[in-house]
């Protein structure tokens, strides 16, 4: 009967990358049929974490953070939890031997959510780190299936592309940072009143520097996820050309978005290009 909790536990994130996430859903959908549900694990896991900083407003949000932190580092160590969503990762965590290093920096960019409203750059680096560039690390450990000498060439091109999505999110969420969480993503911006001078063009080439560096990575990913994560690469291009096209002053009134039917069109030339 183990198995069918198992089971249980995968669907369980499954669905919940299936519900919020649309593009990522996609993507995944590309990957070779082994490596699909290690994602879903992982995707599972991060968004639980997010949720709990960005929208349990009514909840001592400390606390479940903290309590999740515990719970999902005995997990790992017991092989083995009554939360299906934990129960799912750290199958995949003990599958590839993720480092528990990733997760920590992850974790801790959580619990900088709880107190920073905006961050100097050290602490800008250090969020960009453990909320995105460590987990490109995580899935780059199913992506190249405990080959340890793919991994460290892949490393840095895995940075580029989770700090990329990122910085592109800070530029899409920027309305709902600052009116819902209170929360300014943008480098050496401090208040709300500064967003309107933020130096948009220096970020945006910062941003391209980083897709361009990154493309080269996707490259040379084993072809049973190289298709699955151009599909995403080329998403956040598509959004992050459309951002570009707006000022500071227009994202801070609405959320850009690239509608569904665009996803597919694009999941469609992507296929058949390969």
């Amino acid at each position: 009967m183990i198995q069918l909790y198992k089971k249980i536990s995968e669907d369980s994130s499954k669905t919940i990358t299936n519900v919020y996430s649309t593009s990522f859903s996609l993507g995944i959908k590309l990957f070779k049929s082994e490596l699909r549900q290690p994602i879903y694990n992982i995707y599972g896991f991060v968004r639980i974490a997010d949720e709990i900083v960005d929208t349990f407003h009514d909840f001592d949000k400390s606390k479940l953070l903290h309590k999740f932190r515990e719970d999902t580092f005995e997990a790992i160590e017991m092989g083995i939890s009554t939360n299906p969503i934990l129960n799912s990762f750290q199958q995949t965590v003990n599958e590839y031997n993720i480092d528990l290093e990733l997760i920590d920096a992850f974790l801790k960019s959580m619990e900088m959510d709880l107190s920073f409203s905006s961050h100097e750059k050290q602490a800008y680096d250090e969020y960009v780190n453990g909320s995105a560039e460590v987990v490109g690390l995580m899935c780059l450990k199913v992506f190249t299936q405990n080959n340890f000498k793919m991994y460290n060439e892949q490393k840095p091109y895995a940075k580029k592309l989770g700090s990329a999505f990122q910085k592109v999110n800070f530029l899409r969420d920027l309305k709902d940072d600052i009116e819902e969480r209170g929360r300014i993503y943008l480098p050496g911006v401090h208040e709300e009143q500064e967003v309107n001078e933020f130096n948009k063009t220096m970020f945006e080439k910062e941003i391209e520097e980083e897709f361009n560096e990154a493309h080269i990575g996707i490259m040379k990913l084993p072809f049973g996820v190289r298709l699955g994560v151009y599909l995403a690469y080329i998403y956040y291009l598509t959004l992050f050309k459309k951002l570009k096209g707006k000022s500071v002053a227009e994202i801070k009134t609405m959320r850009v978005r690239v509608p569904n039917f665009v996803k597919m069109l694009l999941l469609i030339a992507i296929r058949k290009t390969y």
